[in-house]
């Protein structure tokens, strides 16, 4: 798949495409005829796999403007064309909001498991550029301006930093299953099943075939779902980070880093000796991105009334695919960009020389404040355990992930 409006789009596969969603509701549909033919509650269960397709989509989409969702349309081709004897028990006791927010954590799941093995070689290879560039002297920057002297293994260090604590976020979200029938009372399920113990356990069932969570009906208690669009957010804030200082730092007048070779990557339609930072102009347009599509999700909570909400839920599910596609996408560039960087150490060194005198002026003040001579060392304080202790962090995780 790719998209002209979002270079880079096919990075993410058949993550969250239309394909994708009606495949993960077809799942739902399916784990729930197994469940409770299973309980002997429907006579049998048939395999729904294959019943529709992607010629199929174009149809369901066009009559998911009559009831809202596509799940009735779905519902419809499933039934017309499953075995007779078990089509009148698919979707039985399920309700349209089951289908569509099941479906779409089975999707999630997918962009997770992507999102976490992206990050873990993320957090491999700014393990590996720190242990090279620990002592390599380069000029800090605040403000645009030159501050005190550092090293590149400290700035990666605040890189690697931020991408801990995205793999943290991503680590805490949560895929629950949604079985709450009409209005979260499972009183349909309960009846089928023939009292409300029954149906917790047909529930159970059925969501272990899935491989999600359980949990109680969350129809219009959305944190779930927010959680995912913040632990996303987390992730494109800190690689916008790294790129930003990949961009600042690329500029032909520092020439201290720069992206990885590719033939044809970041050339001019009219330049033809220019050479963009591209994959970085990438990742940070998600960055900027997508924030707002996770306000979207907090929106649609905040406004999720009743016990099933009146369009606001029906804003997620566009801005999720939209979002979990972006960071995968993002999510790639990076770990390209981190596993292919190049450092010009002499470069680095060149311009801290330059500018020692003024990287080393608040060594003086402090000096002077105190009446001692000013030291005549690095002036790097605690720089060597700042590193040691998040390469200590980024070492747990990876060893937690094995």
């Amino acid at each position: 798949m790719s998209d002209l409006f979002w270079a880079g789009d096919e990075r993410a596969g058949e993550l969250l495409t239309e394909q994708a969603w009606l495949a993960a509701m077809v799942r739902v549909e399916q784990a729930w005829l197994d469940a409770i033919a299973a309980r002997r509650i429907a006579p049998g269960s048939v395999a729904l796999t294959g019943l529709v397709g992607p010629a199929d989509i174009d149809g369901i989409a066009r009559g998911a403007e009559s009831t809202g969702t596509p799940v009735l349309p779905l519902v419809t081709l499933l039934r017309e064309r499953a075995d007779a004897a078990a089509a009148r028990w698919i979707h039985r006791g399920l309700t349209s909001q089951d289908v569509v927010d099941t479906g779409l954590m089975l999707c999630l799941r997918a962009v997770v498991e992507r999102l976490r093995a992206e990050l873990r070689a993320q957090i491999e290879a700014m393990t590996g550029l720190i242990a090279l560039h620990r002592h390599t002297v380069m000029a800090g920057r605040t403000l645009t301006q030159y501050a005190v002297p550092i090293t590149f293994g400290l700035k990666v260090s605040g890189w690697l930093t931020g991408v801990l604590d995205a793999a943290d976020a991503v680590d805490r979200v949560r895929l629950p299953a949604q079985v709450g029938g009409a209005a979260g009372t499972r009183s349909a399920i309960a009846d089928l099943a023939g009292g409300a113990a029954e149906a917790a356990e047909l529930i159970i069932a059925a969501t272990r075939l899935l491989g999600l969570e359980q949990a109680l009906p969350w129809h219009t208690a959305r944190a779930a779902v927010t959680a995912l669009g913040d632990a996303m957010v987390r992730c494109t804030d800190a690689w916008g980070h790294i790129a930003t200082d990949v961009l600042t730092l690329s500029r032909p007048e520092i020439a201290e880093l720069a992206e990885p070779d590719a033939p044809g990557r970041g050339g001019s339609s009219t330049m033809p000796g220019k050479r963009n930072p591209v994959l970085s102009v990438l990742i940070r347009r998600a960055a900027i991105a997508a924030p707002p599509l996770a306000s979207t999700l907090h929106l649609a909570a905040s406004l999720a009334g009743d016990e099933r909400s009146d369009g606001a839920w029906h804003t997620e599910w566009a801005s999720l695919r939209t979002l979990g596609r972006r960071t995968v996408v993002a999510a790639a560039q990076t770990t390209e960009l981190l596993t292919g960087l190049r450092v010009d150490t002499d470069r680095m060194s060149a311009t801290a020389a330059g500018s020692w005198s003024t990287l080393t002026a608040e060594q003086r003040s402090i000096a002077a404040f105190t009446g001692a001579d000013a030291p005549q060392d690095d002036y790097l304080g605690s720089t060597q355990t700042v590193i040691d202790d998040v390469l200590a962090r980024a070492a747990a995780l990876l060893d937690s992930t094995r």
